[in-house]
């Protein structure tokens, strides 16, 4: 499915979505296109997407270009350029904020877990931890870990237990 997609006549198609702005010290340009799609062995694909994002870093000069494309069960018309533009930023937030952070701190991709509900409790745990220290306003995740773990008593006032 993904090279049928991939393999669609994207320059043919009209542009649903532009957006420019600087993030992450780069600049960027996003342009996102939809075409309505149907795959027989995916029977609730209703659309497919590309996003194509090309990110300059004003120190070097470097350009980066890169391709996503996506399926959505959404029908077309149903969400507009920018409500699906938002959509997959979103998603991507939360990649960034829980997922990355959960195998770069954790290391869960090596984590040797793998019987029963194991991994599922892990990551329970894991999303628990994450979120008390979001909560607490930390964003540097790894290290409100080792503060929290230098003392036994400052897991449990994290928790509101003491």
């Amino acid at each position: 499915m993904h090279e049928r997609v991939r393999g669609l006549p994207w320059r043919d198609m009209r542009l649903d979505h532009y957006e420019r702005g600087r993030a992450h010290h780069r600049d960027e340009i996003r342009r996102l296109r939809t075409v309505a799609f149907a795959h027989l062995d995916h029977p609730h694909a209703c659309q497919a997407l590309q996003v194509v994002r090309w990110r300059r870093d004003p120190g070097s000069g470097k350009l980066s270009i890169e391709r996503i494309h996506l399926v959505t069960s959404l029908p077309p018309g149903a969400a507009s350029g920018s409500e699906l533009a938002a959509w997959i930023r979103g998603h991507w937030k939360i990649e960034n904020q829980l997922h990355h952070v959960r195998d770069r701190t954790f290391g869960e991709d090596a984590s040797k877990i793998r019987t029963r509900h194991l991994p599922r409790i892990m990551a329970g745990l894991r999303n628990l931890a994450i979120g008390v220290h979001r909560q607490d306003g930390r964003t540097n995740i790894a290290a409100a870990l080792r503060h929290t773990s230098r003392d036994p008593q400052r897991p449990l006032t994290a928790l509101g237990l003491t």
